[in-house]
C-alpha cells in the first residue's frame, strides 16, 4: 500500500518537469485560441452579412468538432508531421464552432429596433458593426470564447500523443504504468487551469475586452520558455520509459543525465529522430527502424539496462489446466536471435507487413507451422504490449498453441504498458504474454541495487532470478527464453552523434553538462 504523502512526495520530485509541462500547455491552448480568434470571430462576422453561407460554415465547423481528437491528431502527422504545429491546428479546428457559433448568433440576434435606430441616425454599415452590434453582442462572443479555452485546455493533453508536450506527458506516462500519481499529476493541473481560465475570461468587462488579445498573446508565449532554460538536445521517450528504473529515472541517478524530454509514441519516434525533431530517443536493440533511420546506439558505460530476453509468462493455474500448453510455447526456444527478430521487426514497422503474416511465414520456414486442430478442449487468451515485436510474438504462440493443441486462442494485442499488461495476467483476464527478464527484474519486482549488483547482468542469472521471483510471487511461470535480447538503448542520429563525438551515455551527459 502506498503511503499517505506519496502523490506530495512525487509532486516535490517532479515539480520541475510540472512547471514545464504546464508553461507548455498553456501555451499550446493559447496560441490555438489565438488563431481561433483571430479567423472565427471575423468568419462570424461574414455570414451575418451572407446568410447563404451561414449554414455551410456552421456545418463544417461543427463536423470537424465531432472528430475524435485522437483520430484527428493522428490525421495530421503525415500532413504535418509531428510536434506543436499539427496539435496547434488540431487545437485550432476544435476551437474554431464555439467562436464562429457565438459571434454569428450574438449579432443576428441582436434586437431589430436596435439596428434600425442606428441606421436612422445614419450611421454606416462599419460604425453599426464597430459601434453596436459588436459592443452589444460581446458576452455572447466572449462566451464563445471562454468555451474554446476550457475545450482546449482539455483535449491539449492528447498533444503529447505526437510529442508536442503539455500535461498529458504524465497522463500518457502513467496509463503505461498504470501509476495514479503520474496520472493525476498531469489531470488535476489541466482541470485546475480550465476552471481557472473559465473564471478569468468571466471577470473581462466589455471596458476591458481590448486587454485580451494581449492576454491570450502573452499566454501563447509560455510555450517557448521551457526551450530557453532547458538543454540544446531534446529527447524523446516513450510513456513508459519515462517513469522506469531502467528508463528515464534510472539515467538521472545512474549517470545524471539532464535533457530536456518530450513524452512520444513508440510509433513515431524513430521517425521523429530521422526527421530531427527530437535529438535523442529511447529505442529497442532490436527494432527494425534503427537500421532503416540510420541511428546509432549509444554504448550503456554504466550498465543501466541488464538484459532484456524475451519470453512467455504464463500463470500457473493455466498451466496446470492444459500442461499440453508449455511444450507448444516452447517451441519457439532459441529460434530467434537477435538479427532475426531485428529483420522480423523491420518487416512490421518499415515494410509495414502484417504481424500475423510475418508470423505465419517465420514459423512455416522453421517448419512449426500446422493445421489448426479441433479448438475444442479450451480457449487461451493472449496478450501482447503496443510494440512491434509484442505483436509478432503473440501470433506466433497463437499457430503453436492452434497447430500443436487442441485449443483455441484469442489475442488481446496492444494492451499498452507493462503494468497494463501484468495486471491483465494476474486478474485472469488474459492467460499469457511475452514479456523481457529485465523488464520483469526492474519493473514488476523492483529489484535493489543489491540484488542488481549480485547478478552483475549476467543474462542466466537474472532469468533464474526472475523466474523463481515470479513463481513464489504471484505463482507465475517464466518458460524457455525464445532467444533474442531486445535491451533498451538510448539512440541519435549517426550523422549528429558523429559531429559531437558522442559514443556513450556518458558522452551525452558530458555533452549537455558543458553546453
Amino acid at each position: 500500500m502506498e503511503p499517505a504523502n506519496s502523490f506530495i512526495d512525487f509532486l516535490q520530485q517532479e515539480s520541475g518537469k510540472i512547471l514545464e509541462q504546464t508553461l507548455q500547455h498553456i501555451g499550446l491552448t493559447f496560441i490555438s485560441l489565438l488563431i481561433a480568434v483571430v479567423i472565427g470571430v471575423p468568419l462570424g462576422i461574414l455570414i451575418t452579412r451572407r446568410p447563404k453561407m451561414a449554414g455551410a460554415v456552421l456545418g463544417i465547423a461543427g463536423v470537424l468538432q465531432t472528430i475524435p481528437s485522437i483520430a484527428l491528431l493522428g490525421f495530421m502527422i503525415p500532413l504535418l508531421g509531428i510536434g506543436p504545429l499539427p496539435a496547434i491546428v488540431a487545437l485550432f479546428l476544435y476551437a474554431l464552432l464555439p467562436i464562429v457559433r457565438n459571434t454569428y448568433t450574438g449579432i443576428i440576434q441582436m434586437d431589430p429596433a436596435v439596428i434600425e435606430a442606428a441606421t436612422g441616425i445614419g450611421m454606416s454599415p462599419r460604425q453599426l458593426l464597430f459601434k453596436v452590434q459588436l459592443p452589444l453582442a460581446m458576452p455572447v462572443i466572449l462566451a464563445g470564447v471562454r468555451t474554446a479555452t476550457v475545450i482546449n485546455v482539455g483535449v491539449a493533453t492528447l498533444a503529447a500523443y505526437i510529442a508536442a508536450g503539455g500535461l498529458g506527458e504524465f497522463i500518457f506516462g502513467g496509463i503505461a504504468l498504470n501509476n495514479t500519481n503520474m496520472i493525476l499529476a498531469g489531470a488535476i493541473p489541466a482541470a485546475l487551469l480550465a476552471i481557472l481560465f473559465d473564471w478569468g475570461l468571466s471577470r473581462i468587462k466589455f471596458r476591458k475586452v481590448f486587454l485580451l488579445p494581449l492576454l491570450i498573446l502573452v499566454l501563447s508565449s509560455f510555450y517557448l520558455l521551457p526551450d530557453f532554460y532547458g538543454s540544446k538536445l531534446l529527447a524523446g521517450f516513450t510513456p513508459e520509459f519515462m517513469g522506469r528504473n531502467d528508463g528515464d529515472v534510472g539515467l538521472k541517478k545512474i549517470y545524471g543525465l539532464k535533457i530536456r524530454t518530450v513524452v512520444i509514441s513508440d510509433m513515431i519516434m524513430y521517425k521523429a529522430a530521422y526527421d530531427k525533431k527530437v535529438d535523442v530517443i529511447s529505442g529497442s536493440s532490436t527494432d527494425g527502424r534503427v537500421k532503416a533511420y540510420d541511428l546509432q546506439v549509444l554504448q550503456d558505460d554504466k550498465h543501466i539496462f541488464p538484459p532484456y530476453y524475451a519470453a512467455p509468462i504464463v500463470r500457473q493455474d493455466v498451466l496446470d489446466k492444459y500442461p499440453e500448453l508449455a511444450p507448444a510455447l516452447d517451441k519457439l526456444s532459441g529460434t530467434i536471435n537477435d538479427s532475426i527478430m531485428t529483420a522480423l521487426n523491420y518487416r512490421v514497422d518499415i515494410l509495414k507487413q502484417s504481424p500475423a503474416v510475418v508470423a505465419k511465414e517465420f514459423l512455416d520456414a522453421h517448419h512449426l507451422l500446422r493445421s489448426p486442430g479441433t479448438g475444442t478442449k479450451g480457449t487461451i487468451r493472449i496478450g501482447a504490449k503496443i510494440f512491434g515485436d509484442g505483436y509478432i510474438l503473440a501470433n506466433m504462440y497463437k499457430l503453436l498453441v492452434e497447430g500443436f493443441t487442441d485449443l483455441h486462442v484469442e489475442t488481446m494485442t496492444g494492451l499498452g504498458g507493462t503494468k497494463i499488461c501484468f495486471e491483465a495476467l494476474t486478474n485472469a483476464q488474459i492467460d499469457l504474454y511475452p514479456e523481457y527478464t529485465g523488464t520483469g527484474l526492474l519493473v514488476i519486482l523492483l529489484a535493489p541495487p543489491s540484488t542488481l549488483d549480485s547478478l552483475g547482468g549476467q543474462a542466466d542469472k537474472v532469468y533464474d532470478y526472475v523466474a523463481a521471483a515470479f513463481q513464489q510471487r504471484y505463482h507465475i511461470k517464466w518458460l524457455a527464453p525464445v532467444g533474442f535480447n531486445n535491451t533498451y538503448a538510448l539512440m541519435m542520429r549517426r550523422q549528429q552523434a558523429s559531429a559531437l563525438k558522442i559514443k556513450t551515455i556518458s558522452d551525452l551527459t558530458k555533452y549537455l553538462q558543458w553546453n
